[in-house]
Order: structure tokens, then C-alpha cells, then sequence
């Protein structure tokens, strides 16, 4: 029962003869508070219950979607924090003139907590500690694409989630591996490897939209180009990796309601079509970024009369709130909503429409799982421990 109060549940006792579960649906709330406060997560048990009983229940209810849904809170809030300290850190940039695919600097790998297994900087793992490793990125001096930028995310995530002690605990070095998308299949990682477990795949977020606001926090996703290869113009820009952070109910309800990401892939190419129009009209770096999303006065004033029905139909394209209040983290750019990395691709690459995408996770299957288990080992081994 100590988990399923930290997880948020609200327990209860009456002399009902049989337990009454009240799981809501938190999933849609926009914070624990909000959840508890709509009644959310309550357990009422009968006064006679045993301690058998009560664990048996208790287990029971870890494995249901409340519970699940509980968690994701704490798994936003991990996410938020774990993009906030990487996106803080000055020393991590993105891949520039390089040895390697990741590159840790003049201190070199060990130095700031790992070790490689794949030349030409393809593979690493956790070496001294996976929580040290994680601090390269937090306050070192590296180098990478976005990929490893999303592969980071997601583990900096989990340690956020654990803290420190409990993530060095649970998880081998091998199961935190970075690098190449195709070597960590070959690993034992935890997100793409042989240790990932069960996967759910999602996407368009057609499951995921249904299932309400908080079931999309820590999603790891892809923004990428829809036309062929030979449209780009910009190969580094071909696509951006990210996990999502935070979205807002009118984001929520918005994706609900369309069904996930298909709608706005053919919003996103009406973006690119209206822009098309605009194409004469460009003049300086960022055009669309400024005119767009920065939404510069001055830019806008010397748009010539003739589009300026295009510029109208996209700003109430782009106001929708997808576009304007789902958060997603980009390395090297940060925390962003949506809509700033759809105008910033028409810059980079004005040949092609962008779709998105989530990716294969574990997050709700079986990372949940080991979350679970991490902890109740720890509180066995709490409450096994002598007094002192």
C-alpha cells in the first residue's frame, strides 16, 4: 500500500465488506492534484482486511491503467526536469567537426563517466556509475546529433525519476548504452535493445491521443521528411529527434479529438503548400522562423499585398493549440512547442513537407514494470533494515 499512496492513490477504510476502487480517469487531468481532487485514484478497504490481502490488492492495482497514469506524472515532471538540465548545459552542443559520431572533448570519454565499445565513436555504456554518466551531459562538454540527443532525454529521464541511488541500483551499464539507432539493437538497452521487453507501438498517437494528456509525457517521437531523399537541401536538418515534455488540455483534447498526428501531417502539409507562395518573398536566414513563429512586425509589413491571404491561413493553422502548446525537447534547440521546428524545417528544407511521429517505447510496459519493482525492493530492504 506504500507505493499505491506515493503513486498519489487516497486509501480509505470503512466497514464495506468488499474494497471499492475508484481509478478515474488521471490520464486526462492536468496534474495529481487536479486528479485527486475529481476523485481520481481512491481506495476505500474493509477494516478487516489482512495484510495478505491488502498486498494482493495492492498489487492488483499497480497493474491497472490508474496506476499507470499515475505514474506518468512523475514521468513529466522527469522529463521536464532531465530537458531543463541538458538544455542548460552550454558544453553539450550539437555534432560539428568531430572524431566521431558522439565526441566527449579534450577530457575524453572516461574522464566524464563512459566507455567505448563501438569505434568511431558509435557505442558507449556507463562507466563509474550510470547517474556520473548522465552528468556529462549535464554539466560536461559533448558532442552529438540529435538522435543520441533523444537517446539521452530518455535516460536522463530515468534518472530523474529513480534519483541516483535507486537508477545506479537498477540498471547495468550495458542497458544505458548510447550511439548509432543500429547498434543499440545489438546491446542490452533498455530502450531499443535486448532488455527493452515490450514495446507499444503508437505512431500517429491514434492510442495514445485516446487515452488522454499525461500518457504522452516522456514520449520519445521524430519530426521527418515526407518526400524522397533527393528533395532536401539540408541532410543535417532531415529530421529531429525529441521526447515530448508537456502539452496543454487544449493541445490534449485537440489530438483527441483528430485522432493523433495523421491530421496535422496534412495540416503540416498545408503549411508547406501555403508557404510555397512565399517563396519569393524570402530574404535574410530564418525567414519562416521570423515570420512565423517570431512573428516580426517588420517582416510581415513588407509582405507584398498578394500573400498576405496566405500569411492569414497560416497563422490559423499554426494557432492551432498542437501547434503552439505541445512541448517537445530537440537537441540542440531545447524546449519548444511543435509548431516552432514545422516553421523552422520550411527554412532548412523548403522542398518537402515534414511528418511526425512517435517511436516504439517501453515507457508504460515495461520500464513501468521495473519502476515498480525498483521501488518495492527498496522498500522491502527499507523496512527489513535493523533500527538503529
Amino acid at each position: 500500500m506504500i507505493l499505491l499512496r506515493d503513486l498519489g492513490w487516497q486509501v480509505e477504510e470503512s466497514a464495506q465488506a468488499q474494497p471499492q476502487v475508484q481509478g478515474g480517469t488521471p490520464c486526462q487531468r492536468g496534474s495529481l492534484a487536479q486528479a485527486q481532487a475529481a476523485g481520481d485514484l481512491r481506495l476505500t478497504l474493509p477494516q478487516g482486511f489482512t495484510t495478505a490481502q491488502r498486498e494482493q490488492l495492492a498489487r492488483e492495482l499497480l497493474q491497472q491503467p490508474a496506476s499507470v497514469c499515475a505514474y506518468a506524472f512523475r514521468l513529466g515532471d522527469a522529463a521536464r526536469t532531465a530537458a531543463h538540465r541538458l538544455e542548460s548545459n552550454a558544453g553539450y552542443r550539437f555534432s560539428a567537426l568531430q572524431t566521431g559520431w558522439i565526441a566527449f572533448g579534450l577530457q575524453g570519454a572516461k574522464a566524464q563517466g563512459w566507455e567505448s565499445f563501438r569505434s568511431f565513436g558509435r557505442g558507449y555504456a556507463p562507466a563509474g556509475g550510470n547517474a556520473r554518466a548522465v552528468d556529462a551531459f549535464y554539466a560536461g562538454r559533448v558532442r552529438s546529433e540529435c538522435g543520441v540527443g533523444r537517446q539521452i532525454a530518455q535516460i536522463a529521464t530515468l534518472r530523474e525519476l529513480y534519483g541516483d541511488a535507486l537508477f545506479d541500483a537498477a540498471f547495468k551499464p550495458g542497458e544505458l548504452s548510447i550511439g548509432t539507432f543500429l547498434t543499440l539493437h545489438d546491446t542490452d538497452s533498455i530502450l531499443l535493445g535486448r532488455n527493452a521487453g515490450e514495446f507499444f507501438a503508437d505512431g500517429k498517437a491514434v492510442r495514445t491521443a485516446a487515452m488522454g494528456r499525461q500518457a504522452f509525457m516522456g514520449l520519445p517521437g521524430f519530426i521527418t521528411h515526407v518526400h524522397d531523399r533527393i528533395y532536401l537541401d539540408d541532410v543535417h536538418n532531415q529530421a529531429e529527434n525529441f521526447i515530448i515534455t508537456d502539452l496543454s488540455d487544449a493541445a490534449a483534447q485537440a489530438l483527441a479529438q483528430h485522432g493523433g498526428f495523421a491530421y496535422y501531417d496534412a495540416q503540416n502539409l498545408r503549411v508547406w503548400e501555403l508557404s510555397r507562395q512565399l517563396q519569393m518573398e524570402r530574404s535574410g536566414w530564418r525567414y519562416f522562423e521570423r515570420l512565423l513563429h517570431e512573428r516580426d512586425a517588420a517582416l510581415r509589413a513588407k509582405l507584398a499585398p498578394e500573400h498576405q491571404a496566405a500569411l492569414r491561413q497560416l497563422d490559423a493553422l499554426l494557432a492551432d493549440p498542437v501547434y503552439r502548446e505541445l512541448m517537445i525537447y530537440v537537441h540542440p534547440k531545447g524546449v519548444r512547442p511543435l509548431g516552432y521546428h514545422i516553421v523552422r524545417l520550411l527554412d532548412r528544407n523548403p522542398r518537402t513537407p515534414f511528418s511526425i511521429e512517435l517511436t516504439l517505447h517501453n515507457l508504460h510496459t515495461t520500464l513501468y514494470q521495473r519502476w515498480i519493482d525498483a521501488r518495492l525492493r527498496a522498500c522491502a530492504a527499507s523496512t527489513s533494515s535493523p533500527t538503529p
